[in-house]
């Protein structure tokens, strides 16, 4: 079995809008279902779990009922960080998913995830136990020395940028879940699950990502993804 956990947790402040940008309306269909579509549609995807921000459970749902996801099986509420909302969604997982089921944890704000790249890292999961969608950099990375200057670059070729989709065996997510924050160990900040596994001694394996990937943040990326949404409405969308 394989579960989707969508994160919608966020109040998505850095858009300054006057709703959280998950439920923004883009040609007439929030932000995020147009994230829970990509996963509706794989065949790979069995259910589906919005960690939601509080307040929003029942747009969700009538969301859910209105544009056919059927895979949805269950909403939770978010917490006070990103951290928090992914424990959340983990932890209602118990009892429900197998020790050796994969669970895929995603952005709700990164709509267009491609089919290939959700079939890349389940089956790089499979194999090795975890995996991370990751691209390589593209451009030279400094580093700052007193800030107008450097005298030092990092190879770029020793880097990957790495975002979600992010796929874990179920037992393995629960139990660093748990020690985490028994731990109180990456789970601050701009922590996410990649750099808790790391922090917690993990080692991670990358799977294929995409340039169209992005996620939502600010105005400039809202247009984007409308651009994206019209230039290939008809390769991907349905």
């Amino acid at each position: 079995m394989t579960t989707a956990i969508i994160i919608a947790g966020g109040s998505g402040s850095r858009m300054g809008q006057d709703i959280p940008k998950q439920f923004i309306n883009v040609y007439d269909k929030p932000v995020l279902v147009y994230t829970l579509e990509g996963f509706q549609r794989h065949p790979d995807i069995d259910a589906i779990e919005v960690v939601c921000i509080d307040g929003w459970h029942e747009v969700v749902w009538a969301y859910v009922k209105q544009f056919n996801i059927d895979k949805v099986k269950w909403i939770v509420s978010g917490g006070n960080s990103g951290q928090e909302s992914i424990r959340n969604g983990v932890y209602n997982l118990e009892g429900k998913v197998g020790p050796d089921d994969i669970v895929i944890i995603h952005d709700g704000i990164r709509p267009l995830v491609d089919e290939s790249v959700l079939s890349d890292v389940i089956v790089k999961c499979r194999k090795y136990g975890n995996a991370v969608t990751s691209m390589p950099y593209n451009e030279q990375i400094f580093v700052v020395d007193d800030d107008i200057s450097t005298t030092k670059y990092i190879p770029r070729e020793t880097l990957r940028r790495v975002a979600t989709p992010q796929a874990y065996k179920f037992e393995l997510l629960d139990s660093k879940y748990h020690e985490a924050f028994e731990k109180e160990i990456g789970i601050y900040g701009s922590s996410y699950t990649n750099t808790m596994m790391v922090e917690l001694g993990e080692r991670l394996y990358f799977a294929a990502g995409s340039d169209k990937n992005i996620k939502l943040t600010t105005k400039d990326d809202l247009e984007l993804f409308k651009a994206y949404l019209k230039s290939d409405k008809d390769n991907w969308l349905k």
